[in-house]
């Protein structure tokens, strides 16, 4: 279950909430009865219900890049928001976006190539450079000049500025989600101690003699 308690449909004074559980939960109440289309719980919705302007910020994001202006092609900027995803270790962003770029008719193969993305065939120099800057974005925005110098061959300012903005908004989204373990990133940390052998004395990391 996620960290931070859920806000049930009847506790909720938020007209944003109430418009925003009808648009993906229909009737339902999603604490009560979880479930999207997309095979999720629901709770990243229930749980930034919280603080309804915080949802509502968050929603206004998701138009923002959906927005028809927008001038970056959607099959790059899913892309971004794939691969922050994998990066940051969120199967909730990696997950969705993986559907999304799959409605958008990326194909199949590389769909699957992401994680991998540096040694795969697939991928074309424009989806290679968006990537690579997306990894540069996702391990703090220090990014050499020639990834940034590629990116102009082919991406105006505006669509690299669109696309900075997007995929940042994807890692934070991604931290946000392991954080406070929604959705799909409801997991145990599996970096932990393994235990030893009974026998085990731990000496035995210092004991050079016996080899």
């Amino acid at each position: 279950m996620p960290r931070l308690r859920q806000v049930s449909r009847a506790e909720t004074t938020s007209e944003h909430v109430r418009k925003t559980y009808d648009l993906l939960f229909g009737d339902r109440d999603p604490v009560a009865e979880p479930g999207t289309a997309t095979g999720t719980r629901g709770d990243w919705w229930t749980v930034f219900a919280l603080v309804p302007d915080i949802l509502e910020h968050a929603n206004r994001g998701f138009a923002l890049y959906r927005n028809p202006e927008r001038r970056l092609d959607p099959q790059l900027r899913e892309l971004g928001q794939t691969r922050v995803g994998w990066v940051k270790g969120s199967q909730f962003v990696f997950s969705q976006h993986c559907k999304s770029m799959r409605g958008l008719k990326m194909p199949e193969e590389k769909i699957a190539a992401i994680p991998d993305w540096q040694v795969a065939d697939c991928f074309d120099d424009r989806e290679r450079a968006v990537l690579a800057y997306a990894d540069c974005l996702a391990a703090g925005g220090r990014t050499p000049q020639g990834v940034f110098d590629k990116l102009r061959t082919f991406l105006s300012d505006e669509e690299i500025m669109e696309f900075t903005y997007i995929t940042c908004l994807y890692d934070m989204h991604a931290v946000m989600s392991r954080a406070l373990r929604l959705e799909f990133d409801d997991r145990d940390d599996p970096i932990v101690e393994v235990p030893a052998p009974e026998s085990f004395s731990a000496r035995d990391f210092l004991d050079t003699g016996r080899r």
